[in-house]
Formats: structure tokens, C-alpha cells, sequence
């Protein structure tokens, strides 16, 4: 399901509203994923959201990812969840969703993304690729970085953190071709252009 996904869209902790209407923009812009994240909003409203961007992601044939919460996941009928290293493990997620949901996990050296994919992830975000405020702890690893977990893993690897329109071609060059967003397409003065900019040199 995420095999031809190129450009993977990360809500930003706004109000519903504003990402309801974020996430139609950037479905509009060709983004391929949308992953929900917000880390204050109470759990109702939450799969209440959750339900809004199942019914956009449906229809523009896109891929609906939760992060950390499979319940609200698994409520919403989203495709898959995104789980971090304080959620439930990746093999107790793989028992309540089965084997057709989508699990992702994050992975920033090639041992780590071997480690969880064989902990039963089927996808990986990996970075910080470059510097960013969102984790603003961690040191970048540069697109050799990503490359290098692309090489020891077969699943799809996607490159996060400070990923905007300037160093994009930086990742493509290293053949990176899978990119998750935030930053450059929320503070976007026009999300829609933003994300079918960045899906165009995606490629």
C-alpha cells in the first residue's frame, strides 16, 4: 500500500479544523500518505478527527497512518499506525490489528531498522535527516544516512526532519525518493502548491 508512496504528510499540532482543512490541500497537492499527529488533543476529539481525514484520505486514494494510538487507528478504519519507542510494541500492534494493517516505526542506523522490521514494522521513517525544531535533540544523519538504512532493509524507508523544497534535491541525488513533511507544507502560505511541488522532485 505504500510501495508507490512518495510524498508522506505529517499533521502539525493545530486545531481540527485547520488540519482537516490542511490535509484536503495537500491530498489535492498529490500527497500519497497523511499521517495524524497531534500530541494534545483529548482522544475523542482526536478520532473524531481521525474519521474526517479517513473520509479525505478515501477519497483521493491516499493512505491514512495514526500515530502512536492503534485503538483510534483501528476505530477510524485508517490503514496502518505509526508507533513510537513508549507505545505498545510493534508485535503486541501486529496481534490486535493483524496482518493486513500497516505498522511503522522509526529507525535512524541500519541496525535499528533491521531490528524493526524483524519486530514486524512494514515501513520506517528515518532521520533526522537534517537539523529541525522537532527534534531539535537528535544529530542529523544526512541522506547517506537514509541511504544506508534503505540498503539494509526491504521495506519502504522514509526520510524525515527539516525536509523543505531547498535541500529535497540533496535527498533525491543520494536516492532518496520518499519523503515525510510537516514544516514545509503546514506554515506553506499555499499547502496544495507546496506538497505538488515537493511530489513533483520526489518524482
Amino acid at each position: 500500500m505504500l510501495d508507490g508512496a512518495r510524498l508522506y504528510a505529517i499533521t502539525p499540532d493545530a486545531s481540527p479544523d485547520r488540519i482537516e482543512a490542511l490535509v484536503g490541500a495537500v491530498l489535492r497537492g498529490g500527497a500519497d500518505a497523511v499521517q495524524l499527529r497531534h500530541k494534545t488533543l483529548a482522544r475523542g476529539a482526536l478520532l473524531t478527527l481521525a474519521e474526517k481525514l479517513r473520509a479525505l484520505t478515501r477519497a483521493a486514494g491516499a493512505v491514512l497512518i495514526v500515530n502512536d494510538h492503534v485503538d483510534i487507528a483501528l476505530l477510524a478504519e485508517a490503514d496502518g499506525v505509526h508507533l513510537g519507542d513508549e507505545d505498545l510494541s510493534l508485535a503486541a500492534a501486529r496481534r490486535l490489528a493483524g496482518p493486513a494493517f500497516l505498522i511503522g516505526a522509526s529507525a535512524n542506523t541500519p541496525a535499528m531498522a533491521r531490528a524493526a522490521v524483524a519486530g514486524g514494522a512494514d515501513h520506517l521513517g528515518c532521520g533526522p535527516v537534517f537539523a529541525t525544531p522537532i527534534k531539535a535533540a537528535k544529530v542529523a544523519i544526512g541522506p547517506g544516512g537514509v541511504a544506508a538504512v534503505m540498503a539494509a532493509v526491504a521495506v519502504p524507508v522514509f526520510a524525515i526532519g527539516g525536509i523543505d523544497a531547498s535541500n529535497l534535491p540533496r535527498l533525491t541525488a543520494a536516492g532518496v525518493r520518499r519523503a515525510c513533511v510537516i514544516r514545509a507544507l503546514s506554515d506553506a502560505d499555499d499547502p496544495e502548491a507546496a506538497a505538488r511541488s515537493l511530489r513533483d522532485l520526489l518524482g
